[in-house]
């Protein structure tokens, strides 16, 4: 295996090797190094922010050949390693890539600065005037696999929000993550803000994980983004509240209202575009009235992108007679239900309507992302109300759950908690609220 690239100045490679560290020390280091940056970044000026995230960007796009250059040894070890190809998939980096990156970190700083915005301004009786302003979380450390283009998204928003950045990006990227990361604080360094408000950790030593999430004197909250495991494990043994969503088990439902013309391209969409991703739809529900007229056209696409499908006992039955190649088809089991496949397989069942559409879906997602195909406003609506989860479709593809498509820049994950944040975590997603009063010398009597 060939040492990657010294490619940037600052950037560690992997024909270094890692000095022996006290992890808890440098991890400790690092946060208060943090809550340093974080109490500047509070009082920061939005055109400094935004001069930074300008700079990071020129500094992306003129190291663009080594960015690449890194993220080719790491794909070397990964395939060495044998990983997956949906994570493969997620780790690769090419020249669009490299320009996304850029034009990501543009994008936040032409979006408005939510630190310092006052709402709900009301006069009480007793003459004060009462209201909220939106402030920086603080110290905000993500943990994320394989996608090296989370580094800069994730430095742009926490830098635009006003918090400072603690990343631990998987080792399958430690060379690309290094690379973007000298980007990132040089950026940092020509406008003038702390070059800590952003920090990838250095060491692919797992104690470091277990380190950052144990340290609210330091850590404000923690985003993880990877695989079901990782992130159960850091719920569970974190003492920061934590961010989070577990899995992407997204529904597909095909009213018996629906148009035609829209039926297959939707759900080509959103199971094909991508495999690998949260989004991605990985449950098919079609209303038996429109069964038979739907589902074998859906299953010849799919059979023609070599997807397999997981049928219930009814839509295997009825894919068969409509000659659908066996090959194609395999019996579902309960587990298939509840599963995110991030692969080409769907599950796929026929169900009664739209009330059973809604059981099966508030039953078995995972509350990430659900869409109905129908051009009845009454089905409609009622999907929007009673489907639990943090985006609720119609008509559209589940791949539009994702923070750039929904304005918001980029995003820092989503989220299928209930309290704070919800669905995409953009910038208002990193900041929260506090109460503001305005008085012209009243006192309680």
């Amino acid at each position: 295996m060939p040492a990657c690239p010294a490619a940037i100045p600052n950037a560690a490679t992997d024909a270094e090797e890692e000095p022996p560290m006290d992890i808890q020390h440098y991890m400790q280091t690092l946060g208060r190094q943090a809550r340093a940056a974080s109490r500047v970044l509070a009082a920061a000026s939005t055109a400094a922010k935004n001069a930074a995230l300008i700079a990071m960007a020129a500094e992306i796009r003129a190291h663009g050949a080594e960015l690449l250059a890194a993220n080719a040894c790491d794909l070397e070890e990964a395939r060495a390693a044998g990983l997956e190809p949906a994570l493969i998939d997620r780790l690769t980096l090419d020249e669009k890539g490299v320009e996304a990156m850029a034009a990501g970190l543009e994008q936040v700083a032409a979006l408005p600065d939510p630190v310092g915005e006052m709402s709900d301004i009301k006069r009480r009786p007793s003459g004060i005037a009462l209201g909220k302003m939106r402030v920086p979380l603080g110290v905000i450390g993500i943990i994320y696999e394989a996608r090296p283009n989370v580094t800069a998204d994730a430095a742009a928003l926490c830098l635009k929000s006003g918090n400072a950045a603690i990343l631990r990006g998987g080792k399958e990227a430690i060379q690309a993550n290094r690379a973007i990361a000298a980007c990132v604080r040089a950026g940092l360094v020509q406008a003038g803000l702390p070059e800590h408000a952003v920090q990838v950790v250095e060491t692919t030593d797992r104690e470091a994980v277990g380190a950052l999430i144990t340290m609210p004197e330091y850590v404000d909250v923690i985003v993880p983004r990877g695989g079901k495991g990782l992130i159960e494990r850091i719920s569970k043994d974190a003492r920061v509240p934590v961010i989070k969503h577990l899995d992407g088990n997204c529904h597909v439902y095909i009213d018996d209202e629906a148009d035609p013309a829209k039926v297959v391209p939707i759900v080509e969409n959103a199971k094909t575009q991508r495999y690998g991703t949260c989004n991605t739809a990985e449950s098919l529900l079609v209303a038996r009235d429109v069964a038979d007229i739907y589902l074998p056209e859906i299953a010849r696409m799919l059979a023609a992108k070599g997807v397999e499908m997981r049928c219930c006992a009814e839509s295997l039955a009825l894919l068969r007679e409509a000659g659908i190649a066996e090959a194609r088809l395999v019996v579902a089991t309960e587990a298939d239900w509840h599963e995110e496949y991030l692969a080409p397989i769907l599950a796929v069942k026929i169900v009664a309507g739209l009330d059973e559409a809604i059981e099966h879906i508030n039953g078995f997602s995972s509350g990430h992302t659900e869409a109905i195909v129908t051009e009845n406003y009454s089905h409609a609506m009622r999907f929007l109300r009673e489907v639990d989860s943090s985006s609720v479709m119609i008509n559209a593809s589940t791949r539009f759950a994702d923070g750039f498509e929904y304005g918001l820049g980029a995003e820092i994950g989503i989220s299928t908690d209930k309290i704070h944040a919800r669905g995409p975590v953009g910038l208002e997603g990193l900041t929260s609220q506090k109460w503001i009063v305005f008085g012209n010398g009243e006192v309680r009597r």
